[in-house]
C-alpha cells in the first residue's frame, strides 16, 4: 500500500455524505492503523452504543439449483460443490427456525433463497413467512435475487423490514466474479427496494482477489447511494471446493479490519455487519472489527450453506469483551 498524506481531522466528519471521492477513500485506507481505528471508533461512539451488537440469524429457505454463475457461491447449478438442492421450505418449518433464533437472542430473522429472480407465487409464499416471523416480534429480512416493481410493492405491503441485495465488489471487478447479472441489475433492484420504502441491506465480499482500489470503489458506491444502506454486511470470502474462487490467495486480516473501519467512517449511521467468513476469524480479529465499528453479526451454525461460529461461542466472546446484544441507535 503506497503512503498517502495524512487526513486532517476536520475532513472526517460524522455527518452523512453522499459525495465521497475515490482519493478520499484511498486516503482513509492509507492512514496508520491506530489513527484509522481511532477515527472509526470515535465516529461509532457518536452514533451508537459502543458496546451493543445487533444479532441476526440467517436461514436458507430455498437451497441450490441457482442459474447464476457467482464465482464464490456453492449454490450455483453450474458448480459441483456438494450442495443438495432443496425446494422452498414449508412456512411452519421456517417459523420453527425463527422461534429458535429468537430464543437464542436474535432480533432479526433473515431468509435467503437461491433464485436469480423469484416467481410471483414464490413471493407470496415468502410473504407468509415474513408475516409469521413478524408475529413473533422479530424484524424480517429476505434475499431473493432481482425483483419486479410489483413484487417489491407486495413485499412492502406484506410487512418486510429489510431486503438484502449485495453489490459484492466494485463495478470494475464485478465481471471477474459474475457474468450472468450486471452491476446495473443490482443497482436497479436496490433502487426498487429503496423507493418502495423497504430498508436496504447491502454490502460486499472482501478477499475475492480484488485490488485495494476495488475495495475503495465498493465502499464509494455504497456510501454515494441516494441513501446509505441501513445494514452493510461485510463478508470475507469463504472458499468452497468446487467453486471458481477456491484457491484465491488468503486476504490479510488487517486489510479486512481496515475495510470495516472505512465503512464505519463513510456510513456513520449504518449497521456494519460481520457476515460470512467469521468461522475463519480469530476472537482477536473479531474484537478488532468491533473496535473498528462493526456492530452487527449473523450467528448460528450456518450462513445459508457455509459454516459459522456456534451461537454459544459468540455469547462467550460477547461476555469476554463486555458486549451485549441489542438493536437501537441512540444517535
Amino acid at each position: 500500500m503506497s503512503a498517502r498524506p495524512a487526513i486532517n481531522p476536520v475532513q472526517v466528519s460524522p455527518s452523512i455524505r453522499h459525495n465521497w471521492l475515490l482519493d478520499e477513500v484511498q486516503d482513509l485506507f492509507a492512514l496508520p492503523f491506530n489513527d484509522l481505528i481511532f477515527k472509526a471508533q470515535t465516529n461509532h461512539r457518536d452514533n451508537f452504543d459502543p458496546n451493543e451488537i445487533q444479532v441476526s440469524s440467517l436461514l436458507s429457505i430455498k437451497t441450490g439449483s441457482c442459474s447464476e454463475d457467482c464465482g464464490y457461491c456453492p449454490q450455483s447449478a453450474r458448480y459441483d460443490a456438494g450442495i443438495t438442492p432443496e425446494a422452498l421450505m414449508p412456512v411452519e418449518e421456517v417459523l420453527k427456525a425463527a422461534r429458535h433464533a429468537k430464543d437464542q437472542g436474535a432480533s432479526r430473522f433473515c431468509m435467503g433463497a437461491a433464485w436469480r429472480k423469484p416467481k410471483d407465487r414464490d413471493v407470496e409464499r415468502v410473504i407468509e413467512m415474513v408475516q409469521g416471523v413478524k408475529a413473533l416480534g422479530m424484524e424480517t429480512c429476505v434475499t431473493l435475487g432481482m425483483l419486479t416493481d410489483q413484487q417489491t410493492i407486495r413485499l412492502k405491503e406484506g410487512g418486510l423490514d429489510y431486503y438484502n441485495h449485495n453489490l459484492d465488489t466494485s463495478e470494475d471487478y464485478y465481471s471477474e466474479v459474475i457474468t450472468t447479472r450486471t452491476y446495473q441489475d443490482r443497482l436497479d433492484t436496490l433502487a426498487r427496494v429503496r423507493d418502495a420504502g423497504i430498508n436496504v441491506c447491502c454490502g460486499g465480499i472482501i478477499g475475492m482477489g480484488e485490488s485495494g482500489i476495488d475495495r475503495s470503489k465498493l465502499l464509494l458506491e455504497l456510501a454515494n447511494l441516494p441513501k446509505h444502506p441501513e445494514s452493510v454486511p461485510v463478508n470475507m470470502l469463504v472458499q468452497v471446493e468446487g467453486t471458481p474462487l477456491m484457491g484465491t490467495p488468503t486476504l490479510d486480516p488487517i486489510i479486512f479490519i481496515r475495510t470495516i473501519a472505512v465503512a464505519r467512517i463513510m456510513m456513520p449511521k449504518s449497521r456494519v455487519r460481520l457476515s460470512a467468513g467469521r468461522n475463519k476469524m480469530s476472537d482477536e480479529m473479531q474484537a478488532l472489527c468491533f473496535l473498528a465499528g462493526a456492530n452487527s453479526i449473523f450467528y448460528g451454525d450456518k450462513l445459508l450453506t457455509t459454516d459459522n461460529p456456534m451461537t454459544n461461542h459468540d455469547m462467550v466472546l460477547f461476555d469476554r469483551l463486555g458486549l451485549h446484544s441489542g438493536g437501537s441507535s441512540y444517535a
